[in-house]
Protein backbone atom coordinates (compact mmCIF):
# COMPACT_ATOMS: atom_id res chain seq x y z
CA UNK A 1 0.00 0.00 0.00
CA UNK A 2 2.68 2.25 0.82
CA UNK A 3 4.40 1.71 -3.05
CA UNK A 4 0.93 2.92 -4.29
CA UNK A 5 1.05 5.86 -2.21
CA UNK A 6 4.75 6.83 -3.53
CA UNK A 7 3.39 6.29 -6.46
CA UNK A 8 0.50 9.21 -5.49
CA UNK A 9 3.40 11.42 -4.80
CA UNK A 10 5.50 10.97 -7.39
CA UNK A 11 2.41 11.76 -10.17
CA UNK A 12 2.15 14.59 -7.57
CA UNK A 13 5.56 16.09 -8.44
CA UNK A 14 5.52 15.83 -11.73
CA UNK A 15 1.80 17.48 -12.10
CA UNK A 16 3.38 20.02 -10.85
CA UNK A 17 5.94 20.58 -12.95
CA UNK A 18 3.66 19.91 -16.29
CA UNK A 19 1.34 22.86 -14.98
CA UNK A 20 4.04 25.32 -14.07
CA UNK A 21 5.33 24.07 -17.27
CA UNK A 22 2.77 24.65 -19.52
CA UNK A 23 3.39 28.48 -18.17
CA UNK A 24 6.65 28.96 -17.99
CA UNK A 25 7.29 26.69 -21.28
CA UNK A 26 9.41 29.22 -23.56
CA UNK A 27 11.31 26.90 -26.41
CA UNK A 28 11.59 23.65 -27.48
CA UNK A 29 13.32 21.71 -24.72
CA UNK A 30 10.77 22.97 -22.56
CA UNK A 31 7.94 21.72 -23.69
CA UNK A 32 9.64 18.27 -24.33
CA UNK A 33 9.99 18.28 -20.69
CA UNK A 34 6.76 19.21 -20.50
CA UNK A 35 5.19 16.58 -22.04
CA UNK A 36 7.30 13.76 -20.05
CA UNK A 37 6.11 15.11 -16.95
CA UNK A 38 2.68 15.20 -18.42
CA UNK A 39 3.14 11.46 -19.10
CA UNK A 40 4.92 10.65 -16.24
CA UNK A 41 2.23 11.72 -13.93
CA UNK A 42 -0.70 10.38 -15.57
CA UNK A 43 1.24 7.03 -15.53
CA UNK A 44 1.92 7.27 -11.85
CA UNK A 45 -1.69 8.24 -11.22
CA UNK A 46 -2.81 5.38 -13.37
CA UNK A 47 -0.77 2.94 -11.60
CA UNK A 48 -1.85 3.78 -7.98
CA UNK A 49 -5.13 3.97 -8.82
CA UNK A 50 -4.81 0.14 -9.96
CA UNK A 51 -4.49 -0.99 -6.30
CA UNK A 52 -5.74 2.50 -4.72
CA UNK A 53 -9.17 3.90 -4.27
CA UNK A 54 -9.77 5.83 -7.69
CA UNK A 55 -12.05 8.71 -5.86
CA UNK A 56 -9.31 9.21 -3.15
CA UNK A 57 -6.50 8.54 -5.37
CA UNK A 58 -7.94 11.28 -8.03
CA UNK A 59 -9.15 13.70 -5.21
CA UNK A 60 -5.08 13.46 -3.17
CA UNK A 61 -3.53 13.63 -6.28
CA UNK A 62 -5.27 16.72 -7.61
CA UNK A 63 -5.48 18.51 -4.20
CA UNK A 64 -1.93 18.32 -3.43
CA UNK A 65 -0.74 19.12 -7.38
CA UNK A 66 -3.05 22.51 -7.04
CA UNK A 67 -1.80 23.16 -3.13
CA UNK A 68 1.75 22.46 -4.78
CA UNK A 69 1.58 24.35 -7.87
CA UNK A 70 -0.27 27.43 -5.95
CA UNK A 71 2.75 27.59 -3.42
CA UNK A 72 6.01 27.18 -6.25
CA UNK A 73 4.27 30.01 -8.27
CA UNK A 74 4.55 32.17 -4.95
CA UNK A 75 7.70 30.71 -3.35
CA UNK A 76 9.59 30.31 -7.02
CA UNK A 77 8.21 32.62 -9.31
CA UNK A 78 7.31 35.14 -7.22
CA UNK A 79 3.93 35.41 -7.52
CA UNK A 80 1.93 37.82 -5.04
CA UNK A 81 2.06 36.15 -1.89
CA UNK A 82 -2.12 36.36 -0.53
CA UNK A 83 -3.19 35.55 2.88
CA UNK A 84 -6.05 34.05 1.14
CA UNK A 85 -5.05 31.56 -1.16
CA UNK A 86 -2.86 30.41 1.60
CA UNK A 87 -5.43 29.88 3.77
CA UNK A 88 -7.71 28.01 0.99
CA UNK A 89 -4.72 25.79 0.22
CA UNK A 90 -4.65 24.73 4.03
CA UNK A 91 -8.28 24.12 3.85
CA UNK A 92 -7.50 22.07 1.00
CA UNK A 93 -4.96 20.39 2.46
CA UNK A 94 -6.65 18.95 5.30
CA UNK A 95 -9.39 17.98 3.22
CA UNK A 96 -7.09 15.96 1.36
CA UNK A 97 -5.69 14.30 4.63
CA UNK A 98 -8.38 13.83 5.92
CA UNK A 99 -10.10 11.67 2.86
CA UNK A 100 -6.37 9.63 3.04
CA UNK A 101 -6.68 8.95 6.73
CA UNK A 102 -10.19 7.65 6.38
CA UNK A 103 -9.49 5.38 3.29
CA UNK A 104 -9.05 2.02 3.40
CA UNK A 105 -7.37 -0.18 1.23
CA UNK A 106 -8.97 -3.13 0.37
CA UNK A 107 -7.12 -6.20 -1.03
CA UNK A 108 -7.79 -7.33 -4.42
CA UNK A 109 -8.37 -11.50 -5.24
CA UNK A 110 -5.51 -12.97 -5.45
CA UNK A 111 -3.46 -10.93 -3.15
CA UNK A 112 -1.76 -11.23 0.10
CA UNK A 113 -2.43 -8.11 2.79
Amino acid sequence: MRRDWNMVWIGVVFEIGWVIGLKHANSWWTWVLTIVAIYISMHALLVASNRLPVGTTYAVFTGLGTAGTVLMEMIVFKEPFNGIKVLLIMLLLTGVIGLKTVTKHSVQKGEQG
